[in-house]
C-alpha cells in the first residue's frame, strides 16, 4: 500500500491540479451568469467609453506601466535593459498563452477532429483560404503606394472565433450542426494562416545566437514528446524559456506558444485501458458500507489506507487524459474569461477626439472595413461556391446557399487577431494609423455581426 500512496503523490504536483480547486468556483460563477463573448463585448465597450472620458489619460498611461520579473540583474520581462510595459506584457506574453491554446486546438483538430481527414477539412479550409486572400487583396488595392499603410495588409485576414460563434449560437437549434462545424473549423484554419503570417511577416532583425538557443529548446521539447514525457511542468518550463529566447531572437514571441503546443504529447505512454483497469481494481478494494444519516454528521476523516486508495484513483484518473487535452481544457477558462477580455480592454480603447468620417471611409479605416466586410464575405462564399461547383467539396449538411452566405458574413467579425495584427503593424511608430485600424476593425466587426444576424434570422428554418 505504501507504493500506491507514493506513486499517487507523484501526480499531485501537476500545476493544473493545484490551481483548479482554487479557480473552479470563480470560473463556474462566471460561466453561470456571463458568456465569454458577452464578457468580451463588455470589455470592448468599457475600453471605448473610458478612452473617451475624463479617465482617458489614466487609461492610456496604465498600459505604459513597467512590468518586471527579475532574478538578480536579469529581468525576464525586459529587453535590452528596459522593462516591458504592461501593454507589451499583455500583447507579447499573455497572447503567447492565447496562441498556445490556439495551437493545442489546431493540433487536436488535425489529429482527431475536423482537420483530421482531407474530406472533413477541405470545405472549411478552402473557405478560409478565400477569406484570407481576398481581404488582403482589397486592403492592398486601397493602400497601394503607401508602404507604411501596406504594413497592415494582414489585419483583415482572421475571423474571431469567439464572437462569430457567439452570434451563431444565438440561433440555437435552428443552425445545422454541420454549419457550426464549418464556421468553427474555418476560424481555426484562419488562425493557422495568421500564425504563419506572424512568423514570417513580423519577424525581423534575427539574432543568430538567440535563434540557435531557441532551436536547442525546441529539440528538448521534441525529445520530451518522443520519450513520452507527460509531465506538463516539463513543457511549460521549457515553453517559458522558449518565449524568453524567441522574444530576443527577432521572431515574434507569440510563436513560442504555437511551437510549444505542437510539442505537447497527445498520447499516453501506457494507454487508456491500463489506467481504467487500475481505477476498477482500486474501487473494488473499498469495503462495502451502508450510508446512514449519522455518517453525514461525522468529521470527514478517513484511514490512511482509504486515503491511499483515493489517491490511487485520482492518480489513475489524471492519466486518462492526454497532456494535450488536459492543458487545452485547463487554459480554456483563463483564456476566455481573463486573457482575451483583458486584451480587448487594453487594445480596443480608441480616442475618437478629432476623428471624422474620413478616418473610416479612407485610408486604413476603409481598407480594413472593405477587407473584413466585403473581402471575407466574397472570399469565403466565392471560394466555397466555386469548389462545390467543381465537385471538389460538398455543401455542409443541412445548409443552403443563403444560410452559408449568412455564415460567410459572420466571418467578417475579425476582432481579436485583427487587433493583434494592427499592433504588430503600426505600434508604436504610427499611432494615428493604429487608431484608424482599430476603428475600422470595430466598425467592420459590428457591421458583419449585424448583417450576419439579420441574414441568419431570415434564412434559417424556424425552430422546431
Amino acid at each position: 500500500m505504501g507504493n500506491v500512496t507514493n506513486e499517487a503523490r507523484q501526480g499531485d504536483n501537476q500545476p493544473g491540479q493545484m490551481v483548479r480547486p482554487l479557480t473552479y468556483p470563480f470560473y463556474s460563477l462566471l460561466r453561470k451568469y456571463v458568456s465569454a463573448s458577452g464578457l468580451l463585448i463588455v470589455a470592448t465597450l468599457a475600453a471605448i467609453i473610458i478612452a473617451n472620458s475624463a479617465l482617458r489619460e489614466l487609461y492610456f498611461q496604465t498600459w505604459q506601466m513597467p512590468v518586471s520579473l527579475s532574478i538578480g540583474s536579469l529581468n525576464l520581462f525586459g529587453h535590452e535593459g528596459q522593462p516591458m510595459s504592461l501593454g507589451a506584457f499583455i500583447n507579447d506574453f499573455l497572447m503567447a498563452i492565447f496562441f498556445l491554446s490556439v495551437g493545442l486546438e489546431i493540433k487536436r483538430e488535425v489529429l482527431c477532429g475536423e482537420l483530421s481527414s482531407l474530406e472533413k477539412a477541405l470545405a472549411p479550409v478552402i473557405g478560409a483560404c478565400g477569406g484570407m486572400i481576398l481581404p488582403v487583396i482589397f486592403f492592398w488595392l486601397i493602400c497601394h503606394g503607401n508602404e507604411t499603410m501596406e504594413r497592415g495588409v494582414a489585419i483583415p485576414m482572421s475571423t474571431d472565433i469567439a464572437f462569430s460563434l457567439g452570434v451563431l449560437s444565438m440561433f440555437g437549434r435552428r443552425v445545422p450542426v454541420a454549419l457550426k462545424v464549418f464556421l468553427a473549423t474555418l476560424a481555426v484554419a484562419d488562425d493557422l494562416g495568421g500564425i504563419v503570417v506572424i512568423a514570417f511577416r513580423y519577424s525581423e532583425h534575427l539574432d543568430t545566437f538567440y535563434l540557435m538557443l531557441s532551436m536547442g529548446v525546441i529539440v528538448l521539447l521534441v525529445l520530451g514528446n518522443l520519450k513520452a514525457i507527460t509531465t506538463k511542468m516539463y513543457y511549460l518550463s521549457l515553453g517559458f524559456l522558449l518565449w524568453y529566447l524567441m522574444s530576443r531572437s527577432g521572431i515574434h514571441a507569440t510563436i513560442a506558444g504555437v511551437v510549444l503546443a505542437f510539442c505537447i504529447p497527445s498520447r499516453l505512454p501506457i494507454g487508456v485501458s491500463y489506467y481504467i483497469e487500475r481505477v476498477r481494481q482500486t474501487v473494488h478494494n473499498f469495503p462495502e458500507v451502508v450510508v446512514t444519516h449519522a455518517d453525514k454528521q461525522k468529521p470527514a476523516i478517513m484511514s490512511a489506507t482509504d486515503v491511499g486508495l483515493l489517491k490511487e484513483i485520482e492518480h489513475a484518473g489524471d492519466h486518462l487524459i492526454s497532456p494535450l487535452q488536459d492543458l487545452e481544457d485547463s487554459l480554456r477558462n483563463p483564456i476566455n474569461y481573463f486573457i482575451i477580455p483583458l486584451f480587448a480592454f487594453a487594445n480596443a480603447g480608441v480616442n475618437l477626439e478629432g476623428m471624422t468620417l474620413a478616418n473610416l471611409f479612407s485610408g486604413i479605416g476603409l481598407a480594413v472595413i472593405v477587407g473584413l466586410v466585403l473581402g471575407k464575405f466574397l472570399g469565403v462564399l466565392g471560394f466555397t461556391w466555386l469548389f462545390i461547383r467543381l465537385h471538389v467539396i460538398h455543401m455542409p449538411k443541412g445548409a443552403t446557399w443563403s444560410s452559408l452566405a449568412s455564415v460567410a458574413m459572420l466571418c467578417g467579425i475579425g476582432f481579436t487577431v485583427s487587433m493583434f495584427m494592427s499592433h504588430l503593424s503600426y505600434s508604436p511608430q504610427y499611432p494615428e494609423y493604429l487608431a484608424d485600424a482599430k476603428l475600422g476593425i470595430l466598425t467592420a466587426s459590428l457591421i458583419s455581426a449585424i448583417l450576419g444576424s439579420l441574414m441568419l434570422r431570415k434564412t434559417l428554418p424556424p425552430a422546431s
